[in-house]
């Protein structure tokens, strides 16, 4: 029963994106380290937020339309048994993102404006089981991450001198994972805590503005998370899950020069604190072929002003999922409604420039799972 349910669990939980809207799209799990022998797994998942806000009378009153675009994540990886006390794992995931958009003809301030988040990583992870049930895990993640920005309204005369853009190349860093297990079969008893390092990065930025063009480097640190998740067996075919995701996001702040210069010191992207996801659940496995589970989530919010290019503040959200098994393989179908939390931006010394309120989401997400 536990390992049925269980990959039903890991997806349900971060089914088309760990947040909903925000920049987090990855819950960072190590828990293929836990599958039976040689396992290998291939995720899709696809998110698509409706996220909107309505400017102050003082700036139009002006709706900004939805200004956050559907995307898609694949994410993957292969688990194998070296030996009774030894497994290896490599994953390969996307574990932040952006895709803002903000329609023209709207009117609204920010109109116009784009930016895109990306990253890629890859993690090797070893684990090391005890007689006493407990086991050690880690390893190393080489990410890599980019990203670029067009914010017209950030210039001299907005509509008619040029606006102001980003780009950042491509960069490459090495981070580290480590983490510590206990398993129970007999009632499929499992916990995990794992925590994920901070990276830091000096990104190759090329910025242009009505003052002219700049190249630099930007430091950017993605940051440090811990997972804790579990799940026991309560009842017969019956599976209680859960767990908390918490993520430093103080560390996270795209800050290049020029755009400092140009808003007074501002950030493109900052958090004004650390948030916490949590998740309860129940599976329930139904015959030798099929089981089920449902989940309830709820990420934190922050206090403050949240920036233009992610005016979403933590979530609610359900989500219901299948398995079927048939032999070696495992399919799991998974949907996540989240309502989004409400939020409000500045614009320079407008403080709130706009209200997002009433913003939602849909994601969905396959697992193929095959042991071999």
């Amino acid at each position: 029963m536990g390992k049925k349910i269980g990959a039903l669990c890991v997806i349900l939980a971060g089914t088309g994106a760990a947040q909903a809207g925000g920049v987090d799209r990855s819950t960072q799990s190590a828990l293929i380290l836990f599958e039976n022998g040689n396992y290998t797994e291939l995720t899709f998942g696809n998110l698509s937020p409706s996220v909107s806000g309505t400017e102050v009378p003082l700036l139009g009153g002006q709706s900004s339309g939805n200004m956050l675009t559907d995307y898609q994540q694949v994410n993957m990886g292969v688990k194998f048994q070296v030996n009774e006390q030894l497994d290896a794992a490599l994953i390969f995931d996307k574990p932040f993102g952006a895709n803002v958009e903000y329609p023209t003809g709207t009117g609204y301030f920010a109109q116009g404006s784009n930016a895109e988040l990306d990253s890629a990583s890859m993690t090797a992870l070893l684990k090391y089981q005890f007689a006493s049930q407990v086991s050690v895990f880690g390893g190393l993640r080489y990410q890599t991450l980019s990203a670029n920005a067009l914010i017209p309204f950030v210039t001299a005369i907005p509509g008619r001198t040029a606006p102001y853009s980003v780009n950042g190349s491509e960069s490459g860093e090495w981070g580290y994972v480590v983490g510590i297990g206990w398993e129970k079969p007999e009632i499929a008893a499992r916990v995990a805590l794992t925590y994920n390092s901070a990276i830091d990065y000096d990104i190759s930025t090329a910025e242009t503005s009505f003052r002219g063009s700049l190249n630099s480097e930007t430091p950017v640190t993605t940051p440090q998370s811990v997972n804790f998740e579990f799940q026991t067996g309560v009842a017969p075919n019956t599976l209680l899950f859960g767990g908390a995701r918490w993520v430093d996001w103080e560390q996270f702040q795209i800050a290049p020069a020029m755009y400092a210069a140009l808003t007074g010191g501002s950030a493109l992207v900052s958090y004004n604190g650390p948030t916490t996801t949590y998740t309860l659940g129940v599976g329930y496995k139904f015959n030798d072929n099929w089981s089920g589970a449902i989940s309830y989530a709820h990420d934190t919010s922050l206090d403050g002003f949240q920036s233009n290019l992610n005016p979403v503040n933590g979530y609610d959200s359900i989500g219901v999922a299948a398995t079927y098994t048939e032999g070696a393989l495992k399919l799991t179908a998974a949907v996540r409604y989240y309502d989004i939390g409400d939020a409000q931006t500045r614009a320079g010394a407008v403080a709130p420039a706009a209200n997002f309120t009433g913003n939602d989401a849909i994601g969905v997400g396959v697992r193929i799972g095959y042991f071999f």
